[in-house]
């Protein structure tokens, strides 16, 4: 079995140590977030750290890079408080991926892929047409880490759009009919499969 200690990561190479550590903690949540700034422009962006924090309230968390160089969905949610959360479908993944490219403020990540911008309900931020699992969220508070720099965004879920048959009759979301793909590292795109449900676990002895 391979060893590596602290001082070895300290010692990588710097793209050997991202993959490396981005994806020994298995595989994340793959979303696409879209907001809209103040003037009207959008962007989407793909995250992979949007986690659940709590049902009631129904409360999601995320982690936000450092905000030492411009960060677009940062800024739109901070400015109007709301954005989407979409869940990124198998066959959508190398147009999910090519959001993370970094282009200027005023150029729409919608208009440099094929996803489709759709406003659902009066809600200001775009949801991604199509997108089979879709939340509308609102900002609540962020946390500083201050060991990295990072931030972590908490936001409470005002609204959630299924496709149909994807739900089941206690709530569970069938994410492999959804077709929601996870994410492995910082650009391995992978389709899960479900292996079983489990009632609620009881001690046995």
């Amino acid at each position: 079995m391979l060893h590596y200690t602290r001082q070895d990561i300290d010692k990588m190479e710097k793209i050997f140590r991202l993959n490396l550590i981005n994806s020994c903690t298995g595989y994340k949540s793959a979303n696409l977030i879209g907001t809209q700034s103040a003037d009207g422009k959008t962007n989407l962006a793909v995250f992979s750290s949007i986690t659940h924090l709590g049902s009631n309230p129904p409360l999601i968390g995320f982690v936000l890079r450092p905000t030492t160089v411009p960060r677009d969905s940062y800024r739109n949610i901070k400015a109007s408080s709301l954005f989407t959360v979409n869940h990124i479908h198998h066959d959508t993944v190398a147009d999910a991926h090519h959001t993370s490219a970094k282009y200027p403020e005023n150029v729409s990540e919608f208009s440099k892929t094929d996803f489709e911008p759709e406003y659902i309900d009066g809600f200001q931020a775009p949801f991604v047409k199509d997108a089979k699992v879709r939340l509308a969220c609102k900002f609540r508070n962020e946390y500083p880490i201050k060991e990295n720099n990072t931030l972590l965004l908490v936001s409470e879920i005002l609204s959630i759009h299924l496709e149909d048959g994807i739900i089941e009759g206690d709530g569970w979301l069938n994410l492999q009919q959804a077709g929601s793909v996870t994410i492995n590292g910082l650009d391995g795109y992978a389709k899960p499969e479900l292996i079983d449900r489990f009632q609620y676990a009881k001690p046995t002895r």
